[in-house]
């Protein structure tokens, strides 16, 4: 659950008192847009998309304007524009003018949590505005710290001094950073950044911090985040029935996390885990239907809605539906395979068989039993499996599934339609 941009963000930092840059949503008028404009001399126009997007920037989609014909120019060229960022493709809904922040200094500032020291971290540099990726080592302090006492201005203090930050801005991110952490720790964040904040100067000759830029992420089971009244349709990647839907049991324990991949894919992967979800989505690329990621131990009955969705809206293009992850710790397997056993069964009974091919790559507890009730399942629909163990390699499990999808195509269905339905001729 990622949020992006200045329209929402704005909105967060307000409760913390954060100064963040003067932003318009895309119903501004024209009158509204010219006012932003004369009062700060220039608008960036930026367009809305859902979920965390990136590389916008060297992508050419943010537009910049000093007048009011080049700022509707801009706002055509990005109210729907498409964009690419690594395997993902989305589109805009809209665009945002944010009022220019005039400034010589510009801070990149985050706060997550560490794999590494295994507690929260902050990472700061008066280098920001770019990709933190690209700078050296040297000009960035990540600095780890209790989150039971939480972020301390001295932590700022000393990480700027270390990085020989400019005196002038040493002052201002003292007295206003810590104020993130309290955003960051009362409303349920694993992440919160803003690049850039730009350093403004006041008539009275002081610096203020300005955030011009904003994302975070939010833990969904923690339930702080509730408190803040976001819209739930935010976290959707895309406005695609099937996103919105299955965007509701977010709102539940467990995760629910998708996004189309592709709308003419052939195999339909349940996956459990993040890093299950990393390797799957790549090795998989264009076959694949969605992106998802169903870990945290779904109850049953949160686990077959999210089937029942799955099925309703891919499995008639399906050649494989698989459901692959590593070995959990917590999730009780037994009740994950029910669960989408029974959503299947519903789903024969109601539309008639599909000639599918299932394939399982799985650990964690109650693996044995989750296994025999899915076999038996598959076994009484007369639908045609493989199954594999925690001690089978995760990406050769993900290469046989993409084999049978071959196969499949060839003439694996045409074969399985034959047995379910008794003549390779009858249609479905």
């Amino acid at each position: 659950m990622q949020l992006t941009g200045l329209l929402w963000g704005s909105k967060l930092l307000k409760y913390v008192d954060f100064p963040c840059a003067e932003v318009l949503g895309p119903e501004a008028s024209v009158d509204e847009i010219k006012a932003l404009i004369a009062k700060h001399g220039e608008v960036f126009i930026k367009p809305i998309f859902k979920g965390g997007v990136g590389k916008k920037g060297k992508s050419g989609l943010i537009g910049r304007a000093k007048n009011i014909e080049t700022a509707l120019k801009e706002k055509e060229r990005l109210y729907f524009v498409e964009h690419t960022d690594g395997i993902h493709r989305v589109k805009a809904d809209g665009v945002t003018f944010e009022g220019g922040v005039p400034a010589k200094y510009e801070v990149y500032f985050s706060i997550t949590e560490s794999t590494v020291y295994r507690t929260s971290t902050m990472t700061i540099t008066h280098h920001g505005g770019v990709d933190i990726e690209e700078l050296p080592k040297d000009l960035i302090k990540v600095v780890p710290f209790d989150p039971l006492t939480g972020l301390k201005s001295y932590h700022i203090a000393n990480a700027l001094e270390d990085l020989k930050a400019p005196a002038e801005i040493i002052s201002p991110l003292v007295q206003n950073l810590p104020k993130l952490w309290d955003l960051y720790n009362n409303y349920g964040m694993i992440t919160l950044e803003l690049n850039p904040i730009r350093m403004m100067p006041l008539p009275n000759g002081r610096l203020l911090p300005v955030a011009c830029d904003f994302k975070c992420a939010f833990d969904i089971d923690d339930p702080s985040w509730k408190r803040l009244g976001l819209p739930p349709h935010l976290f959707a990647s895309d406005y695609s029935e099937f996103e919105q839907e299955i965007n509701k049991l977010r709102t539940y324990q467990g995760q629910s996390d998708v996004f189309v991949i592709n709308e003419k894919g052939t195999i339909t992967a349940f996956t459990f885990g993040g890093g299950a979800n990393a390797l799957v989505t790549e090795l998989l690329g264009d076959l694949a239907t969605i992106s998802s990621d169903f870990g945290g131990n779904p109850p049953y009955d949160k686990m077959h809605q999210i089937a029942k969705i799955v099925l309703k809206y891919w499995l008639d293009q399906t050649n494989v539906l698989f459901i692959i992850g590593g070995k959990a710790n917590n999730t009780d397997i037994f009740e994950t395979f029910r669960a989408i056993a029974d959503a299947l069964r519903e789903y024969f009974n109601t539309h008639g068989p599909r000639p599918i091919f299932v394939v399982i790559g799985r650990g964690g507890p109650n693996l044995i039993r989750g296994m025999a009730y899915m076999r038996d399942t598959l076994d009484a629909l007369g639908v045609p499996y493989k199954m594999f163990g925690h001690d089978s390699a995760m990406s050769e499990v993900v290469n046989y599934a993409k084999k049978i999808n071959d196969w499949m195509e060839r003439e694996g269905r045409e074969l399985i339609k034959a047995k379910l339905l008794g003549t390779p001729e009858a249609a479905l």
